[in-house]
């Protein structure tokens, strides 16, 4: 059964470690097995797009993601490719409540990972799919979308001026 878990909020200095790559055989064990349900329900409680290992204090290279056809996990997630196109848009994040901002992403990428049984899947992703897994490997990376945006704004106050 999966439970909710509680969101580690900014400044929370878990989610600005770069993240470790979980072993093949990691994925056998229980715990593992149960971060992932309760990290895909916690998403979907929280009303997330995504959700990284990170966000719920684990130092693992595990994400998330919200799709259309179900939670879809990436463990070990790589960008292969970025397109040249990019486009911005406001994202905002669980673990920075009310705090938006601009960031500029690639419109496409090329994504290589494992699934939630270990297997290698590879995908191509575009528009808001895109974006989304942009943001979430970048938190298992440490990196918050606040370091990329041009511009900040927390309760509808701007907060930082566009770069």
């Amino acid at each position: 059964m999966a439970k909710l878990l509680p969101i580690k909020i900014y400044p929370c200095p878990v989610l600005r470690q770069k993240n470790r790559n979980l072993k093949t055989a990691e994925l056998q064990k229980n715990e593992i097995k149960q971060l992932i349900l309760n990290m895909a329900e916690t998403m979907k409680q929280k009303d997330g797009a995504g959700l990284a290992a990170p966000q719920v204090g684990q130092n693992l290279r595990i994400a998330a993601i919200n799709t259309e056809d179900g939670v879809l996990v990436l463990i070990n997630p790589k960008i292969l490719i970025k397109s040249w196109r990019q486009e911005i848009m406001e994202e905002g994040c669980l673990s920075l409540p009310e705090i938006f901002g601009l960031v500029k992403r690639s419109l496409k990428v090329n994504v290589t990972a494992l699934d939630s049984d270990g297997k290698r899947i590879r995908f191509k992703a575009t528009g808001m799919f895109a974006r989304v897994i942009q943001h979430e490997l970048d938190h298992l990376d440490g990196v918050l979308f606040i370091d990329k945006a041009r511009e900040i704004t927390q309760g509808g106050k701007i907060l930082e001026k566009a770069r």
